[in-house]
């Protein structure tokens, strides 16, 4: 039957039956104790009573019949049977009989023999020889004069109900019972709602079917119902990224078989022209080779390039960190680029330090500036000027890059990072751009523990502002 039931509820019959037997053992310990308490303390009042008659007849001497009889009827208590007997058990005084030659021996009685032994003894709820009932007997020997005085008390209903158990904290432990009960019910359904939701959510993520139901709106206004909210909302974010990611790797697809085909397309022209044309004049026929050379150089570019941001996605630990010296990079692809610079009338305003080190990927490092540099080289026009400057910022550089050209429209900034997006289709495929310069930027700078965006200079112009961490890249 346990195995039915859900684990909400295997939890609350669990925790429940074990609070239950500790109630139930503990009102059996605690009945326990307190009739030992009570039949001890009922004991001592006898008991008390046997060492207070000792002490008048030893102080006085009167072992007679009368006068004990006497002493007696003065410290009457109701009910109360007086016995005296030597310590060989023969009984010489009894308050509820004369006939003493005809009582019997009472050395094999239970409280004459613990009190020969111990000096004390007791005996509980035993029916008497001579009077009818039950009785509670407690002897004490006095081994100096040489007898037993035993007294008793009726086991009647006035005494066993002074021996019951207070019933007061049972009646405290049953109601205390309940109110766990009904809190640990509260919480155990509300802990049972929540796992049933769950399984419910796992099973339908299981199958890819629609979350969107009723049964999995609201959860227990408790940390589990929040915590499990939260899961839902984070599969669901999950696959709706999931899905965004499948949209952009088709449309990437997509754009990478488009920017493939156009160099291909270029190239497989002109050589069916060439090849078709077998009398074509050396000066043409070399024409076209050097167009299918171009095409091949941007086919290979744009192939480098998605070889690059593959490295990105996929393995970006893999990638080797080393002490890299930006200053000396950014030196270099001043260098790289001065002929095509000084041909658009183009100056390069380096102003970092004369040594600016980090710890990243030389590989990386120097693709972001030399994309950046490229990128300005095609756009920003004729006659401008890429100004780069660096400051220290606690454990990082902050870069910033930027232009005195035309600058982007404003609907495009947000879009720039976007793999093979571009500003100007026509005129980018013309320049020979691959589309994919500033998504490696973007990549390379996130690598290294950085952040990258894009703005429109107040004056003219683009601005590219990006951090890199100086020691490491989490």
């Amino acid at each position: 039957m346990m195995n039915n039931l859900t684990v909400g509820k295997r939890l609350f019959w669990s925790v429940l039956s074990l609070f239950t037997i500790f109630a139930v053992l503990f009102i059996a310990f605690h009945q326990v104790r307190e009739n030992e308490y009570k039949i001890n303390t009922l004991n001592l009042k006898l008991q008390d009573y046997n060492v207070r008659m000792h002490e008048t007849l030893h102080n006085t001497g009167m072992l007679d019949d009368r006068k004990l009889e006497q002493y007696v009827s003065r410290h009457d208590v109701p009910g109360l049977r007086v016995t005296m007997m030597t310590r060989s058990g023969r009984v010489f005084f009894d308050s509820s009989t004369k006939d003493y030659n005809n009582m019997e021996n009472h050395i094999n009685r239970p409280e004459v023999r613990d009190a020969i032994k111990n000096g004390s003894g007791y005996d509980i709820n035993r029916k008497s020889s001579i009077k009818e009932g039950d009785y509670f007997y407690s002897a004490t020997y006095f081994k100096e004069d040489g007898y037993i005085i035993r007294s008793a008390l009726p086991y009647d209903n006035d005494l066993t109900d002074s021996l019951q158990a207070d019933m007061h904290y049972i009646w405290f432990t049953v109601i205390m019972v309940a109110l766990l009960t009904f809190v640990l019910y509260r919480f155990i359904s509300r802990l049972d709602d929540n796992i049933t939701k769950l399984r419910i959510f796992a099973r339908r993520a299981d199958h890819n079917e629609s979350l969107d139901t009723e049964d999995l709106i609201e959860f227990p206004a408790d940390e589990l119902g929040e915590i499990s909210e939260h899961i839902i909302k984070i599969y669901k974010r999950l696959q709706h990224t999931k899905e965004e990611q499948n949209v952009l790797k088709r449309q990437l697809t997509q754009n990478i078989a488009h920017e493939l085909k156009t160099p291909v397309a270029s190239i497989q022209g002109y050589l069916e022209t060439i090849i078709g044309n077998p009398e074509m004049n050396e000066d043409t026929k070399k024409q076209f080779l050097d167009r299918c050379y171009a095409q091949s150089q941007r086919l290979a570019s744009l192939l480098t390039d998605i070889s690059t941001l593959n490295r990105l996605d996929d393995a970006p630990e893999l990638m080797p960190f080393e002490d890299v010296d930006i200053a000396k990079t950014v030196t270099q692809i001043m260098k790289e680029t001065a002929l095509e610079m000084e041909h658009r009338r183009m100056a390069f305003d380096n102003r970092l330090p004369a040594t600016l080190v980090v710890h990243g990927n030389p590989s990386m490092i120097y693709s972001i500036f030399r994309n950046l540099t490229d990128n300005a080289i095609s756009y920003a026009g004729e006659g401008t000027t890429i100004t780069l400057t660096a400051r220290e910022d606690m454990d990082r550089w902050h870069f910033t890059f930027s232009d005195n050209g035309v600058g982007v429209p404003y609907e495009h900034l947000g879009r720039l990072f976007e793999r093979f997006y571009r500003v100007d289709k026509g005129r980018s495929r013309k320049l020979g751009g691959t589309g994919l310069g500033l998504a490696i930027v973007k990549n390379a700078v996130i690598l290294h523990g950085g952040t990258i965006s894009a703005a429109n200079n107040i004056e003219g112009g683009l601005r590219f502002e990006f951090t890199i961490k100086k020691t490491n890249k989490s």
